[in-house]
């Protein structure tokens, strides 16, 4: 209704302007009868002077109240759309609920997941280290008073088997919550991430603030594959890393001059980012146009 009735003010405005303009200049050819104004209708047009003044100031004014009113009668159109158009606060509300338990069943499958990956290589690894440390350290006490030669070479055997269990713990600790973001804090773990990145990487990290552990952590990882992607698929040869803090959401950008066509459906980088950070109640764009560049970017809420 209002598209109609604002489209009929608008061609009044504007059809009676370029009409006049038509008209003006044939009023001699016009009957008797209609030789008159539109706008000062029943003034006769007796002359070239009174149908040039009155087809001039008729032109003017339509012409004026268009680009007065096609602008304001548009934004007005619009709101009123939006107003209409746009979900209720019921509506949003529904949907946001529709949102949260989505990503709060992906959160819980990831974290499922998480802890049987955790549980897997502990089992898989540090335990069957250990458990051959323990027999390694049983048969050199057996062989302490009989065979000092076998006790050194078990011993040794212990020694090298610990170390390897020790370094496959820390992996482990490492994919839980990296220790260096516990001692250097977000922005010297990426500073390390970045030194340890395989292509030019270019860091830009602005005042972050105090950040939940929760919040760094998926920053890290979301960051930290990111800078692998690019490596691995995007033949990339240089990265640029920004993360910023504007109140209480914390901003990311990764761009790479890669070839791009990044295709989430094609492996688990990028899902794993889109969980990770969905589960956070966070937002991914991922832009990645077919000849790059690649530019990924994560906003997280951080609330201090």
């Amino acid at each position: 209704m209002t598209s109609l009735v604002f489209g009929l003010v608008v061609v009044l405005c504007a059809g009676n302007a370029v009409a006049t303009a038509i008209t003006v200049p044939l009023w001699w050819a016009l009957p008797s009868g209609t030789r008159a104004g539109g706008f000062a209708a029943g003034v006769p047009l007796s002359g070239w002077g009174t149908a040039l003044t009155l087809g001039t100031a008729q032109i003017v004014i339509f012409a004026a109240l268009t680009y007065w009113l096609v602008p304001l009668l548009a934004r007005l159109h619009a709101r009123i759309c939006v107003a209409l158009l746009s979900p209720s606060a019921t509506e949003r509300l529904a949907q946001r609920v529709e949102t949260l338990t989505e990503t709060r069943a992906d959160a819980m499958n990831a974290h499922g997941a998480e802890l049987r990956r955790i549980e897997r290589d502990l089992h898989d690894g540090t335990q069957a280290r250990l458990v051959a440390i323990a027999m390694r350290l049983g048969l050199a006490r057996e062989s302490l008073s009989e065979d000092p030669q076998t006790v050194a070479r078990l011993l040794e055997e212990a020694h090298e088997s610990t170390e390897e269990a020790m370094a496959e713990l820390r992996v482990v600790i490492r994919t839980i919550y990296p220790p260096v973001l516990a001692d250097r804090g977000l922005a010297g773990a990426l500073a390390a991430l970045g030194a340890r990145s395989a292509i030019d990487t270019t860091l830009d990290i602005g005042d972050l603030g105090t950040i939940p552990a929760a919040v760094e952590a998926v920053a890290y990882f979301t960051i930290a594959e990111a800078l692998t992607n690019a490596a691995k698929h995007s033949q990339a040869t240089r990265t640029a890393v920004r993360v910023a803090r504007d109140g209480d959401r914390l901003s990311i950008e990764v761009t790479d001059d890669g070839v791009g066509g990044a295709d989430e459906t094609l492996g688990t980088g990028i899902a794993g980012i889109r969980h990770r950070v969905l589960a956070l109640d966070g937002t991914v764009h991922i832009h990645s146009p077919s000849g790059g560049p690649t530019t990924i970017t994560v906003s997280l809420a951080c609330g201090s």
